[in-house]
């Protein structure tokens, strides 16, 4: 059986390869934490212990380095260190392919408050991607020694959340030789509790060994890399709070949060702020307590995104109707891409006749005795939605050619993105540039909008 060329509209041929069936996902090469590791109580009081910790933080070890050499000198002492809640973020050349970068990071962006150490308190990012899910990915997670033993992950339809884990390595029919899997470790679905995720009911979730895990994946403005950066975190209060900030920009911006937020090129931020979040002790009683949580900023004038695309869409058509009333209707031959005149009524109210009502030759009607075999031009309108962006006609067609129903699709556009995106150049831009990102994946993007609508209903 041969491998069959799949065509898709627009982009020639899609060849299938071995390698390139599975969801894309966005290579990162460096990671800047949240905090710092520290000592415990017990290890402090060991000299050898805070020589070897010392030693690490003047080198610029990560903290994984640290603990595994402490470990090894130091058996007796299991998990020397703990995490400490700090205001600034931690950048270290070992946490990066080439340790130059994280010099870069902390020279460029890097700063000194009184106490004398130049670190990073504040650093400006972009995204690589219009889906925060792909930007901020996050799951129930519980690890093991030395792998991730179980983690959350949603049905197609998003409505139920599973609890998966590696697949067994199977076996040949001796039982004594292990198969060959190609494609990396299968997963299955844990064998307890049915395979659903349930915190409430999952034991490790309980002993504080499964928990939420995320990390935002970005980009820095001025330092080159072509993988991008991550930073993770463990604060639903964080995660929550840039999903929230994350939808109101891709509002604005007619469903885009990439790239650079406006003309003047501005970034999002993202920096710590100090806040009081409850949890509830081992008593059952609601505590609060201050932390230094990681926000998302985004220091610009959001009413301006609103207009950015609809001042060069109306200035087109102003310009366009200034210029027929300076010099008169242009005739509809004169070049490829004129106007087509602007209709006058067909009787006006003349003062010079005593103000009664004369037949007056509307602009087209003259046009096309001046060319009566002037070909037809699109109008105003028209034009101007050609000029700045996609028409609504446009972004259907797409979605009829991936086999979705014009209504279903502005159903889900509407719920997406507001009703504004129909009549908004960057929302139909945005919307087009949605389904273009699914071209080799078309049956994803109908699960998706199915997801979308079911979530809404």
């Amino acid at each position: 059986m041969t491998n069959a060329i799949v065509a898709i509209k627009g982009n020639g041929a899609a060849w299938p390869t071995l390698l390139g069936q599975g969801p894309a996902r966005i290579s990162t090469g460096g990671k800047i934490r949240a905090g710092i590791k520290v000592l415990t109580k017990k290890a402090a009081e060991n000299p050898k212990a805070k020589e070897i910790y010392d030693q690490g933080v003047a080198a610029g070890q990560s903290f994984e380095q640290i603990e595994k050499i402490l470990s090894e000198a130091l058996p007796n002492l299991k998990t020397p260190l703990v995490p400490k809640n700090v205001p600034w973020f931690t950048v270290r050349g070992q946490d990066f392919p080439n340790p130059e970068i994280a010099k870069q990071i902390l020279d460029a962006c890097g700063e000194d408050r009184g106490d004398g150490v130049k670190r990073l308190y504040r650093f400006p990012v972009v995204f690589p991607s219009d889906m925060w899910q792909a930007v901020m990915p996050h799951e129930l997670a519980a690890w093991g020694a030395s792998e991730k033993k179980f983690w959350s992950e949603y049905a197609p339809d998003g409505r139920v959340r599973y609890c998966k884990c590696y697949a067994p390595v199977p076996l040949d029919d001796t039982g004594k030789r292990v198969i060959r899997v190609f494609g990396g470790r299968k997963t299955t679905l844990r064998s307890e509790n049915g395979g659903l995720c349930d915190p409430e009911s999952c034991g490790e979730y309980q002993q504080r060994q499964c928990n939420l895990s995320g990390r935002f994946i970005f980009f820095i403005p001025g330092i080159k890399s072509i993988s991008a950066f991550e930073l993770h975190t463990n604060s639903f209060y964080a995660m929550n709070a840039a999903i929230q900030k994350f939808e109101t920009i891709a509002f604005m911006r007619g469903g885009r949060i990439s790239g650079f937020l406006d003309a003047k090129q501005t970034p999002f931020y993202i920096t710590k702020k100090l806040m009081e979040v409850p949890h509830i002790d081992e008593t059952g009683h609601a505590v609060r307590v201050k932390q230094w949580i990681i926000e998302l900023d985004a220091p610009v004038d959001v009413t301006a995104l609103l207009r950015a695309n609809d001042d060069e869409e109306t200035a087109i058509v102003n310009a366009q109707m200034a210029s027929q009333i300076l010099e008169g209707p242009a005739t509809v031959g004169d070049a490829p891409h004129a106007l087509a005149p602007i209709d006058m009524p067909a009787t006006q109210i003349w003062p010079e006749n005593g103000g009664n009502e004369v037949p007056v030759q509307s602009a087209t009607a003259r046009a096309d005795s001046k060319s009566p075999q002037a070909p037809k031009t699109p109008s105003r309108t028209r034009v101007a939605g050609i000029n700045s962006g996609p028409s609504l006609e446009q972004v259907i067609e797409a979605a009829h050619s991936y086999g979705i129903d014009a209504a279903r699709y502005e159903e889900y556009a509407d719920r997406r993105w507001g009703s504004g995106w129909k009549i908004n150049a960057g929302g139909r831009r945005g919307a087009l540039e949605e389904l273009e990102r699914y071209r080799n994946d078309p049956r994803g993007y109908l699960d998706k909008i199915d997801t979308e609508l079911k979530v809404f209903s």
